[in-house]
């Protein structure tokens, strides 16, 4: 019988945190967000403040960011890479919220990159950095379908 090689077996543990990750912000489930979160969880996100430390206060920021959203709407991601070993990981990708296309959620790609750490078998993200680009010329963000 083959066996899997660990870095493979941890890549997709990690495509499935971020999947998982996904499927709890588009149902809006701000548990299922915070469960797979370190303690000591560090968000570098698109609106302020710079960064957010430590789970009640990133729990307030999805409590405050989820009513901004459509009842319903998904996301579509792509050029997911995942860099892994037994107990540090990094994955960088770019992403889009889908759904209502007047709403101005569903006018942007965003890029997101998260650091994941192995803690008791189980995969925690310890670092998220959420972004958009910006022009230099005018120091405003660059908002496009067509990354």
């Amino acid at each position: 019988m083959p066996t899997t090689h660990p870095v493979t077996t941890h890549e997709a543990e990690i495509r499935q945190l971020i999947s998982d990750q996904q499927h709890a912000i588009c149902t809006k489930n701000v548990d299922q967000i915070m469960a797979r979160y370190a303690p000591e969880i560090i968000i570098f996100d698109v609106t302020p403040p710079f960064q957010t430390k430590g789970h009640s206060a990133v729990r307030q920021l999805w409590e405050d960011c989820l009513p901004c959203f459509p009842d319903a709407f998904g996301m579509e991601t792509r050029d997911l890479v995942i860099t892994a070993n037994t107990n540090l990981a990094t994955a960088h990708w770019l992403f889009r919220f889908i759904g209502e296309q007047n709403h101005p959620a569903m006018q942007l790609w965003m890029r997101a990159t998260a650091v994941c750490q192995k803690v008791q078998d189980t995969w925690q993200i310890v670092h998220e950095h959420i972004s958009v680009p910006f022009a230099p010329d005018t120091a405003q963000a660059v908002f496009t379908l067509n990354p």
